[in-house]
């Protein structure tokens, strides 16, 4: 990622919008966890949806899509 690719109040929304999920989460300090929270993050915002909601929801999302159990076809 390039510094100058957001603004400031951007990568701030970015930074407390990971703090916000990962704090919520027991493994929230795990390497891996803020790694998936923080490509979803950093997606969202690339897709120009940079309030803190939407890069919160962002990252929500990839909790949500990692607790889902992976389907097993007979």
């Amino acid at each position: 990622m390039n510094e100058d690719e957001f603004d400031t109040r951007t990568r701030a929304n970015m930074e407390v919008a990971l703090d916000r999920v990962c704090s919520r989460r027991s493994s929230g300090e795990d390497h891996k966890v803020r790694k998936l929270v923080a490509e979803h993050i950093l997606r969202c915002a690339q897709n120009g949806q940079t309030t803190l909601s939407a890069l919160t929801a962002a990252g929500e999302s990839a909790l949500a899509k990692r607790r889902q159990p992976k389907n097993k076809s007979a």
